[in-house]
């Protein structure tokens, strides 16, 4: 296994000794301690999820590695076969019951290496395999459960161009973060109601069509509970398959809740060390912090950044999304000045832009 670092929820001090949980973490876990008993005493079993991971082939210089995302779960087993919902309510996400420190074995590419999940019950772990390029899977398997397969995402080593797209207003109109409407939208709206940004959709499938081999991330502060969700809505309005990178809501080992700007900033960060070679189309909307957020990127990683697509949203738009610009602010936001700064109100605008550019 490749070391990445500290897993997902995992804290440590600079000499290796555990640090502390934070009072709320100590809350939740003792929490949920006593459900998982109950669970268990009422016959439910360990499960693991699958998200889609990503990886790279190996060249001479490195070996191939594989990133690895699940979630170990307990899950109700039900001789009977479950009847299909009608609707599928956002809230069903969030009711899943994590266990924590449960060993998991993966298999990838012929090689076998065991890991424990966090204290969120979440999978975050890089292994070497040899995969070739293109879609391959992976094998989860945890206690005596059913091996599960996960997707992974393998980037050639001669891919110079990749997408990353935030998801909130960008791809999927959920008019965050006001914080009633957010909980409507996440929590209660059916699933199928959710609609698609126009034209993002025909915009990312002529990038990649432009571009072979080209991957696509899906970068957004939402909890990995809604993952599944995710990935169907994608699915169902034809976005090009790609790896979520979602991130664990509640409280964190070191403070009350995560930072979702904080996680966006990471990521952007562990991509351009995984693939310093790819440059990449950052996709986002000026309604929240992607406009500051991908230029500190920019400013810190220039040459692994094609270019800066920013969806420019209506002022009512913007309002909804918890924004209050002003043309004095939005001129500030994203520098005009900047070729790599493109901006449009949907994805047909952005294509308009991007067509003339090396992009394509």
């Amino acid at each position: 296994m490749i070391p990445n670092g500290a897993p997902n929820g995992a804290s440590s001090s600079t000499s290796g000794a555990p640090l502390p949980l934070h009072r709320a973490a100590r809350i939740e876990d003792a929490i949920h301690n006593v459900i998982e008993r109950r669970l268990r005493r009422r016959g439910w079993k360990v499960a693991v999820t699958a998200y889609t991971g990503y990886g790279a082939s190996a060249t001479p210089e490195k070996p191939g590695w594989v990133r690895v995302l699940g979630r170990v779960l307990l899950a109700r087993i039900d001789p009977k076969p479950a009847k299909r919902l009608k609707k599928l309510r956002g809230w069903r996400s969030f009711t899943a019951v994590s266990v924590k420190d449960a060993p998991v074995r993966i298999e990838a590419g012929g090689r076998t290496c065991e890991v424990r999940c966090d204290r969120g019950g979440f999978i975050d772990t890089v292994v070497e395999a040899d995969l070739a390029p293109g879609w391959a899977t992976v094998t989860l398997r945890v206690e005596d459960s059913v091996a599960v397969e996960a997707p992974v995402r393998i980037i050639d080593p001669d891919t110079r161009f990749g997408i990353v797209s935030d998801v909130d207003d960008t791809v999927m109109v959920t008019a965050l973060p006001r914080p009633m409407l957010a909980a409507w939208n996440t929590f209660v709206l059916d699933e199928h109601a959710r609609a698609s940004v126009p034209g993002m959709a025909v915009l990312y499938e002529r990038l990649v069509n432009a571009n072979p081999g080209a991957p696509v991330f899906y970068l957004s502060t939402g909890a990995w509970n809604v993952a599944a969700t995710l990935t169907r809505f994608l699915s169902r309005h034809l976005y090009p398959a790609g790896p979520l990178l979602l991130t664990d809501w509640g409280p964190q080992p070191d403070r009350f809740f995560r930072s979702g700007q904080a996680h966006k900033r990471a990521s952007l960060a562990r991509l351009a060390d995984e693939f310093p070679n790819i440059r990449w189309l950052l996709v986002g909307d000026d309604g929240q912090h992607d406009p500051e957020i991908y230029a500190e990127f920019v400013a810190e990683h220039p040459e692994s950044v094609a270019a800066v697509a920013i969806r420019h949203l209506s002022p009512t738009q913007a309002v909804l999304a918890g924004a209050f610009p002003s043309p004095v602010d939005s001129s500030k936001r994203v520098p005009s000045d900047a070729q790599r700064w493109l901006r449009a109100p949907d994805g047909a605008g952005l294509w308009r832009l991007l067509r003339d550019t090396e992009i394509l």
